[in-house]
């Protein structure tokens, strides 16, 4: 989704994106592929910076996240599904954390001074972990269903797909919708959050979404362990679709009651890693649940 601005070559901020593509999805990809520790480094990586720019956006005169304790709680969560990637035990030890961290919280900011609206501020604390910690630790629940569920670990291809599906269906989702909008956009499809997005952006994000999630279910029918076939993976990338185009949304709220246009400057052309990951802090855990959904339907 983008503005609709006409241009007959490359915008600089285009090729800015592209060069961080460039040498971002590379090395992404294969720690995708490899799984285990090489992934989950990647993802504590994109934990400790997005639970920081996600405390410096809600933080004010008045709420004062403890950003200290936040991103750390944040990485250990992440660090819970790398060392055992089973929903029910990554569930129990995340859960223990974030009483823990909501007690402590409460505690610290009740009694600095220096702190306006305590709760408001232990509330911000939890919710960036929330937001980011959580959110991003199904990227190593989901890249190891597979082997969850009785497949060998020595054949990755499963969840290396599984987790491509949440992606892929974010990234060119997003892209069509970049492109569309850039082309053929004119109505805004919500002028008081983004008034750079459109809905003939949306639509065209969609579709692709759509199209991704297809293409990608014609590589899955041979999951031994999981079922899905393309119109399964089609449908999926629609609600995913639709899911990241409300987590980027959801993003732009915040910057917008921060009165900042990135939420970062770390990657030129995207802004920050919250700008980068905010539709895939929506779309990978529904993935998951949707992924699992798809069994019991089947």
């Amino acid at each position: 989704m983008s503005t609709p601005v006409s241009s007959g070559g490359m915008s600089g901020d285009l090729r800015s994106r592209l060069r961080v593509v460039a040498v971002v999805a590379p090395p992404g990809v294969v720690t995708m592929y490899l799984g285990g520790w090489y992934f989950a480094a990647l993802i504590v990586i994109v934990a400790a910076f997005t639970s920081r720019e996600f405390y410096g956006l809600v933080a004010d005169e008045a709420t004062r996240p403890l950003v200290w304790l936040g991103v750390p709680a944040a990485v250990l969560v992440v660090l819970f599904a790398a060392l055992n990637p089973s929903f029910h035990h990554w569930g129990n030890r995340t859960i223990s954390l974030l009483l823990l961290l909501g007690l402590l919280a409460s505690g610290i900011t009740i009694f600095d001074r220096k702190t306006k609206q305590p709760l408001l501020s232990a509330t911000a604390t939890v919710s960036g972990v929330l937001y980011t910690g959580v959110t991003l630790s199904f990227a190593l629940l989901l890249r190891h269903l597979p082997e969850a569920r009785g497949a060998p670990a020595e054949i990755p291809m499963e969840g290396f797909l599984l987790i491509m599906l949440p992606v892929a269906v974010t990234t060119l989702g997003d892209s069509a919708a970049y492109f569309v909008g850039r082309k053929v956009g004119r109505r805004r499809l919500a002028p008081k959050v983004s008034p750079g997005k459109t809905v003939e952006g949306a639509i065209g994000g969609l579709a692709g979404a759509v199209i991704t999630g297809f293409v990608l279910g014609l590589f899955m029918g041979d999951f031994e362990n999981l079922v899905l076939s393309a119109p399964i993976c089609a449908v999926i990338g629609l609600v995913l679709g639709i899911a990241g185009q409300l987590g980027d949304l959801s993003e732009s709220i915040l910057k917008r009651e921060a009165g900042v246009k990135d939420s970062g400057r770390l990657l030129p052309g995207h802004g920050g890693f919250l700008d980068r990951f905010d539709s895939l802090l929506f779309t990978t855990p529904l993935a998951y649940g949707l992924v699992l959904l798809a069994q019991v339907v089947a």
